[in-house]
């Protein structure tokens, strides 16, 4: 079987559990503790930190599989949201953020409002009733 790289998260669901934190990260694990609680966290997927050193030391290659599986990871949450992501009428957005199972600041920014661009950040602006906030959400993206 193929290894594991991504962990969804949402819906009440988890993929893993607080007991996953060397492979989910500090921040992967508590998400899907949470979600598994049922306590209202955005859906989501966690990469897992083999991925990452599996890209560290196989000269800078995605693991075999990682691709499919965050194609995955991304289909299943634009069916929890009823959202698309690209889609101009009804974006999905996504974030990502660093998480170690050790607390390291400062290692890598978190990157907001992925998925937009000039087609869909109009139905974010449409979506939201205001133009103001969906554009500089996108100056925001595009300052990251």
């Amino acid at each position: 079987m193929a290894e594991k790289w991504v962990y969804f998260f949402g819906g009440g669901q988890a993929d893993g559990d607080r007991s996953l934190r060397d492979l989910l990260g500090g921040k992967g694990a508590n998400l899907a503790e949470m979600s598994r609680l049922d306590i209202p966290v955005p859906p989501g997927f966690t990469i897992t930190t083999r991925a990452c050193l599996h890209y560290a030391g196989h000269g800078n290659t995605l693991p075999e599989g990682l691709e499919d599986q965050v194609r995955e990871g991304i289909s299943r949450l634009e069916a929890l949201m009823d959202r698309g992501f690209g889609s101009a009428d009804n974006p999905l957005l996504l974030s990502v953020r660093s998480g170690s199972a050790i607390s390291m600041p400062g290692m890598m920014d978190t990157v907001l409002n992925i998925g937009l661009n000039e087609e869909t950040v109009r139905g974010l602006c449409r979506l939201g009733g205001d133009d103001r906030f969906g554009w500089d959400s996108y100056r925001r993206f595009i300052q990251m």
